[in-house]
């Protein structure tokens, strides 16, 4: 599988009793196939995967594989704790008839290189499908480094990887030494220097709510090789981008952002809580600037 485009993380939208809401999750799918992104990741981060209990993940897997019916890849997260747990995900979405699965570092207990390679490679065996890297130190606390890498570059199944260090040196080192694995960005304020560097695809949480932006970033940077149109978009886009990384509102500001598209994601689940009133009126203005300036760029209608 050829990772190119617009990847969405789906948010899971939440009745106020935290219960899903399937319409909402419906809703979400729709939007996001309309719009026109290249595929859907189930059970990320922005998924709250992290709130649920196995069996709810497992449930959501395939309800929302369903949903998208085969109209663009659908991409199933594995993250987890457990090496074994991990390893459950993945047979299932296996067994779901999945495009790709997510493969990330797991949280807390901070492994090396070689094990966070022999758990991606445990992983990869149990599915035997096209692997998206997911490299997050951020929550993960250690990087994807070079001993990892190297072990993975044997396997043709570690198609791409999601660089979300927020290091450009890593950016230079991804593009330069592991040109097999293809580039994803997953740090939304650097998607400009991604694909500079020759990156085809970005995994967005923003692009809940907000695709065409993301699509037309993605359009003038990677496709049309525009950068000058693509400096103008990213300008735009980059208030949201600072709103979305601030004070640690991020899935409750993706969710708000679906509100604005009159689809109600819900509250997250604790320990968060959703934004105040100050901050969603905050929101509202940023993605309405953004729109506006973006559709007078690209001339479609806002």
């Amino acid at each position: 599988m050829r990772f190119d485009g617009i990847y969405t993380p789906i948010v899971t939208p939440y009745h106020a009793d935290f219960t899903v809401n399937e319409a909402a999750l419906a809703q979400t799918v729709e939007l996001l196939v309309g719009a026109g992104v290249h595929g859907i990741i189930i059970a990320g981060t922005t998924g709250e995967y992290y709130a649920q209990s196995m069996e709810e993940r497992m449930d959501l897997m395939g309800r929302v594989h369903a949903m998208i019916a085969g109209r663009v890849p659908s991409i199933i997260g594995t993250g987890d704790m457990r090496t074994e747990n991990s390893i459950e995900y993945a047979k299932a979405a296996k067994a779901l008839g999945a495009d790709a699965i997510l493969v990330a570092t797991p949280p807390y207990s901070c492994p090396t290189g070689r094990e966070i390679a022999l758990h991606c490679l445990a992983v990869d065996r149990a599915a035997d499908l096209p692997v998206m890297l997911y490299n997050y130190p951020g929550r993960m606390a250690v990087n994807m480094d070079e001993e990892c890498l190297d072990r993975l570059g044997r396997s043709p199944n570690f198609a791409a990887i999601k660089e979300s260090s927020g290091d450009i040196n890593r950016l230079h080192m991804l593009a330069r030494d592991y040109p097999h694995i293809a580039l994803s960005c997953g740090m939304d304020d650097q998607a400009l220097e991604f694909f500079a560097w020759g990156a085809r695809s970005w995994v967005c949480a923003g692009s809940n709510f907000a695709p065409e932006a993301h699509i037309a970033l993605w359009q003038a940077c990677a496709v049309e090789g525009d950068f000058t149109r693509g400096r103008a978009i990213m300008s735009a886009m980059l208030p949201l981008m600072r709103v979305l990384e601030q004070g640690g509102t991020f899935v409750q500001c993706i969710k708000h952002g679906l509100s604005t598209r009159g689809i109600d994601a819900g509250p997250p689940r604790r320990p968060l809580h959703p934004l105040n009133k100050d901050e969603k009126r905050s929101l509202e203005e940023v993605i309405r600037t953004m729109n506006t300036t973006i559709a007078a760029i690209t001339g479609e209608a806002n």
